[in-house]
């Protein structure tokens, strides 16, 4: 019969149904291989101890301490009316604070005897605040017993002089989760190694096994640096090793290449233009042009901040396509974004995208639109014109992914912000070409460079970094409106201002204010901020109405927001770039592509309830004409908050990649790849992708290499293991966003 090898064994054969119920539940940790991969969080050393006087309220902690004093204490209570109520306080120290345990009722007899003044344990609860002293309501506790003592289980348990204090919940404490990991600690020496040998000794890594055992049982600070160092390595590897192998066989796909002609289409378009490309701009579009001529399709990320020129670089890439007798499609997130970069499409190229129509000049070509919204015959039109060739160029929201719409020969797909999009929308798109059509992804968050090297791993990069001539520098400040209030007044009259001088604003909220339900539902996880400002985020509907019948009485105001129909967003938007409205207040639906060079101001109310990144994005809608432009942060955070913090950031630079390094560092990476992993488990565990930068470009060398000489990784078993866990089907989606 079939043994089922160590690693894949299930916890709760080893380790009893209920320990294994509460880890399926509440860790996600399923087989032995799991939990040996479930890593202490930190380490307690038996002489040098936490210190109690930096214990977070409220939070779930462990610690490792001493007990100084034990009293019993009997009261009256209505249960138990004769004195018979017990309470026993028990203080612990570690020589930097004090502590207060409180056990009450019949669960004081076991702490009463085992919690004698001098005994050492580790305790576990939730701390709390009681008549102005932090303590412990019943928690739980293991006695650190000495050598001696005959209870032999427990001085195996915490041989070592370092302590493993692993991630824990309320329902296993994190010294129950050590005992189960030294059960199965064992089974770590038939662990199959993902690293090739020749790699592993290179770089003077340990084995996998002996990295297992000194994260769970080191004896000194070399043995955990040792296993760190090596667990990084698996997993920037084998991370690196699937991306690799999605580019390896995306580079034995056929494509067609696509040359422009020499006074074709492009040469036509950048005849009209009325200014020079940037140099960044000249660059990128060679690295593009290249990857088109090749026969194996393009896949190519750019990154470029917000009005740094992408439209043009990705549409002249498109007019290159058409050229070359293709046709290149553009998918954006929204309706309101497709419908603009149409518009500005159409005005840049002119008569160039009048393709069979009176007035149409020689090379031209039709210039297309398709979403869900449009109307019946529209549609057909624009689908026919797909169809027949007639169009060239297409621009749509999903509606472009459906079956019904085919082209006559798709050459290039460009994804505007590809984080709203999932790779099978990509594929299908991908689909409707002959052979693969090139791909070019766009973002307009800057992703710093390791990032991007594992969450859009399966592409190469392009950046455009330098901001086109004739764009305005963006002043930014913080607004203290619970700590300063004669602030906020200011910043509506500096708004009154810029309209005085012809100019416009935006003013964004962070929801719209007509939700049946209440903002508990917003799916925004809580933190200790939020729980002490209880009041829900500001609204668009409801700040309007306040502005226009107090500081801006007498602009223009209108609201913009998701849940408008389509035509509607459109005409506010019109009138909006026209001039005939002063004043924009909005959700963050402004935040992609919304032009209006005249708009200078930008205020944003409740600015902490929104990312680093996302502000960042919300300000380059600002300053996009020859006038300055000017953000104003409204925050009635208290001045030492992180809240407060990551403003002042935002505020004090315009480097986006600078702020998406203070954003990761702020947030961890579990957040930022998590928009991108489905599943609780990070399959990041002890990488961190900024720290780390040197291993992630390292491995992906390696890894390239590694996919090079041996696609199908037929002599690397414990590789093909670790990828077959890294994609199993929980997290398939993660790679899958790239």
């Amino acid at each position: 019969m079939d043994l089922v090898p160590a690693l894949e064994e299930p916890l709760k054969k080893v380790l009893g149904p209920a320990t294994a119920k509460v880890m399926a539940e509440h860790l996600g940790l399923h087989s032995v291989g799991d939990l040996l991969h479930h890593y202490p969080r930190r380490y307690e050393e038996r002489g040098q101890l936490t210190h109690l006087a930096d214990l977070p309220l409220d939070e779930h902690v462990t610690v490792v301490a001493q007990v100084a004093d034990a009293r019993l204490h009997s009261f009256a209570s209505a249960k138990a009316p004769r004195g018979k109520g017990q309470r026993l306080e028990v203080t612990i120290t570690d020589g930097s604070g004090r502590l207060q345990l409180v056990f009450f009722g019949s669960g004081v007899h076991k702490p009463h005897k085992e919690l004698l003044p001098g005994t050492r344990a580790m305790f576990a609860g939730k701390v709390s605040l009681f008549n102005r002293r932090l303590q412990l309501a019943h928690p739980a506790y293991e006695l650190l017993r000495g050598a001696d003592d005959e209870a032999a289980e427990s001085v195996e348990t915490w041989a070592g002089a370092l302590i493993p204090i692993y991630p824990a919940t309320a329902k296993l404490e994190s010294w129950k989760i050590g005992k189960a990991i030294q059960t199965v600690l064992p089974s770590a020496q038939e662990a199959l190694d993902p690293l090739p040998e020749s790699l592993r000794e290179g770089r003077g890594l340990v084995t996998l096994p002996e990295a297992l055992l000194k994260i769970h049982r080191p004896h000194t600070k070399a043995d955990i640096a040792d296993a760190h160092a090596r667990l990084k390595w698996d997993e920037a590897f084998v991370l690196q090793v699937a991306l690799a192998r999605r580019r390896h066989a995306d580079a034995q796909l056929p494509a067609v290449p696509r040359k422009p002609s020499p006074d074709g289409l492009l040469t036509a378009f950048d005849d009209r233009l009325p200014f020079t490309l940037t140099e960044g701009q000249q660059k990128v579009s060679k690295e593009i042009f290249d990857d088109l001529a090749t026969d194996h399709p393009m896949h190519r990320l750019l990154q470029g901040e917000v009005g740094s020129g992408k439209t043009l670089v990705a549409l002249r890439a498109m007019l290159a396509v058409v050229d070359a007798g293709g046709q290149a499609a553009m998918l954006a997130p929204t309706e309101v974004l497709a419908q603009q970069h149409h518009r500005s499409i159409v005005e840049m190229m002119g008569e160039l995208a009048e393709g069979g129509m009176l007035g149409g000049a020689e090379h031209a070509t039709k210039v297309v639109l398709l979403t869900g919204s449009m109307g019946t015959a529209a549609r057909r039109q624009a689908m026919l014109d797909l169809v027949t060739g007639e169009a060239g160029i297409v621009i749509g929201t999903h509606a472009l992914i459906e079956d019904k719409v085919q082209f006559e020969d798709l050459g290039l797909v460009v994804v505007d912000e590809q984080h709203r999009f999932g790779v099978e929308q990509r594929d299908a798109l991908r689909g409707k070409g002959k052979q693969p059509p090139h791909l070019l992804v766009m973002t307009a968050t800057p992703i710093p460079r390791t990032v991007a090297m594992t969450v859009f791993g399966d592409l190469e990069t392009s950046v455009l970094d330098q901001l086109p001539a004739g764009r305005s520098p963006i002043a930014s400040h913080v607004v203290p409106a619970a700590d300063k209030p004669h602030f906020l007044s200011r910043a509506w009259e500096r708004v009154r201002e810029e309209v005085e001088n012809g100019h416009q604003a935006y003013v964004v909220c962070p929801r719209i204010g007509d939700e049946e339900d209440d903002p508990k539902k917003s799916g925004r996880k809580k933190s200790a901020e939020d729980e002490a400002e209880k009041r829900p985020p500001l609204a668009v509907l409801e700040v309007a109405d306040q502005l226009v019948k107090g500081p801006l009485s007498g602009l223009k105001v209108e609201v913009l927001h998701g849940r408008m129909h389509p035509d509607d967003k459109d005409a506010v938007m019109r009138r909006f770039a026209a001039g005939e409205t002063h004043v924009l207040v909005a959700t963050t639906v402004i935040e992609v592509g919304v032009n209006v060079p005249n708009a200078t101001a930008m205020v944003i109310m409740d600015a902490d309830r929104f990312g680093v990144s996302q502000l960042h994005q919300l300000r380059g809608r600002v300053g996009r004409g020859s006038a300055a432009g000017l953000c104003l942060l409204v925050t009635e955070m208290p001045e030492a908050s992180p809240a407060r913090q990551r403003l002042n950031a935002v505020a004090s630079t315009l480097d986006g990649f600078e702020l998406s390094r203070i954003d990761l560092e702020q947030r961890r990476e579990g957040d930022v790849l998590g928009q991108a992993q489905s599943g609780a488990r990070t399959s990041l565990r002890v990488l961190a992708v900024i720290e780390d930068e040197e291993i992630i470009a390292e491995a992906r060398e390696e890894a390239t290499a590694v996919v090079e000489a041996d696609p199908e990784l037929k002599g690397l078993p414990g590789l093909r293991t670790a990828l077959d866990a890294l994609l199993d089907e929980e997290r398939e989606q993660y790679l899958d966003k790239g």
